[in-house]
Parts: structure tokens; C-alpha cells; sequence
């Protein structure tokens, strides 16, 4: 979820106040009172979200940025409240569904996971457009844009990526992943093959784990023996390594 770089004034933590029943139910009758007070709506805003309840937190700060549209720090918390919520329903609808087993409930999950996918990319982009700084949401919005199956766009959002080293192997795993499924086996691999071999650039094991696989389907599919052995044994060995460091760690 994209969380970090939010702007330096931060909604009053609801821990440093009188936070609980108590304390909210002040909050809200004085908003119903007095609709100005900035902070009793961000404070009010995190008890619910210290509470589990995003869809309140939402709505009280859709409220806030009403009465104060050009307040940076109510409009961020108020995408991170929707956030919330989108996620939330998400969870709920996808244990429903794992349960329930029926139709219904299949049709209803692909629709939360539509809305998931719809409000992580009309925030990052947002976000984006308010500050061209913040280019690491650039991979929210492309993993986001491939679960829409908006394959180009995600391509062309991740491309600015692939200059930056920090980030450059995770949006070569996600363009490998869209060329993948567009048909283009070559470009995937490529792709597939920054996101996974370059030593030079810092990437995620978990990333390099999934890019590996994807390339070992890749060199089967095609017969690409020797290229096959070479991605098995790189694999083998990066789970052996993540497997040893674990032991350690427990051990430890």
C-alpha cells in the first residue's frame, strides 16, 4: 500500500490521546457542533482506524477535505483511510468467498479485487501528479495496472523505473510478468532476467525467487536446456541460502 513519504504534519496519534470510546464519541459530537475543527477530525479519523473501522475514518475525512481542501495532511490520510477500507473489504469478501464456495461469491470478490486495484491506482497517480518525486509508487501502480489487465499502461509506468537501482529489479519483474502474458516470450525473459541475475543491483529474494520460476517455465516451454539448468541451479542455490539464513536466525 503506498504509505511512505506523507507529508511532515501527521494526524494526532489517538495512543498520546484520551483515545477510546469515550474520547470518540467527544470527538463526534463536537464535529457535529463545530465542523472547522481540523484536528478534531484527523484524531477522530485515527481512533477509528486504531479500532479497525477505515470506512468511518473515510468518511470523517471526506468530510475534513471538504472543509478544507488544500490541507495536505487530511487529503493523504484520507487516501490512506480509503486504502484501508478497499483492502479491508477485500479480506472480508475473500474469506466469504473461500468459504461460501458459490458463484455469487466468486462474482463479488472479482469485484472488490476490481475496486482494490481501481483505488491503489487513483492514489498513486495522484500522488504522483502532486509530488514527481515520489516515483517508488510507480510499482504500486504497475502491479496494480497488471492485476487490471491494463498490460501496456503498466508497462509504460514502470519504464521510468528502470533507471533507478533501488527499484529497477522489481519493475523488471512486473514488466516481465506483462510481456509474459502479452505473448512476448522474449521480452519476458529479458525482463525476467534483470529482475533475477544482476548481482550489481540490490533485489528482493522473494522477487528474484518468482522471477526464477517464471524463467524456468519459459526455458522448458522452449527447450532451452543448458539456459534451464542454469535458472534450476540459480534457484536451488538461492533457496538453500534463504533456508541456511533462516536456520540462523531461529537459532540465534
Amino acid at each position: 500500500m503506498p504509505s511512505s513519504g506523507s507529508p511532515s504534519e501527521q494526524p494526532t496519534d489517538p495512543q498520546d490521546s484520551k483515545a477510546g470510546p469515550c474520547r470518540r464519541q467527544e470527538l463526534e459530537h463536537r464535529l457535529r457542533d463545530l465542523q472547522t475543527d481540523r484536528d478534531a477530525y484527523l484524531e477522530l479519523a485515527a481512533i477509528y482506524r486504531s479500532e479497525n473501522r477505515p470506512l468511518n475514518a473515510a468518511q470523517t475525512l471526506k468530510k475534513a477535505h471538504e472543509v478544507f481542501p488544500n490541507d495536505a495532511s487530511i487529503l493523504w490520510e484520507w487516501e490512506e483511510a480509503r486504502l484501508a477500507r478497499s483492502m479491508q473489504q477485500l479480506g472480508e469478501v475473500r474469506e466469504m468467498a473461500a468459504k461460501a464456495k458459490s458463484a455469487l461469491a466468486d462474482t463479488e470478490l472479482e469485484r472488490c479485487q476490481t475496486d482494490w486495484a481501481t483505488c491503489r491506482i487513483s492514489v498513486c497517480q495522484a500522488r504522483i501528479a502532486r509530488d514527481p518525486e515520489m516515483q517508488h509508487l510507480r510499482l504500486v501502480l504497475g502491479e496494480a495496472l497488471y492485476d487490471m489487465e491494463r498490460y501496456e499502461e503498466a508497462l509504460a509506468e514502470l519504464k521510468p523505473l528502470e533507471d533507478v537501482a533501488q527499484h529497477s529489479s522489481t519493475a523488471a519483474f512486473w514488466q516481465g510478468r506483462c510481456h509474459l502474458i502479452m505473448g512476448n516470450d522474449g521480452e519476458a525473459m529479458r525482463y525476467l532476467r534483470n529482475a533475477s541475475l544482476r548481482r550489481a543491483v540490490p533485489t528482493h529474494t522473494k522477487v528474484r525467487v518468482a522471477a526464477l520460476k517464471l524463467l524456468i517455465d519459459l526455458a522448458e516451454r522452449h527447450g532451452l536446456t543448458a539456459t534451464l539448468e542454469q535458472y534450476q541451479s540459480t534457484l536451488a542455490s538461492l533457496l538453500e541460502a534463504e533456508s541456511n539464513a533462516a536456520v540462523k536466525a531461529s537459532s540465534s
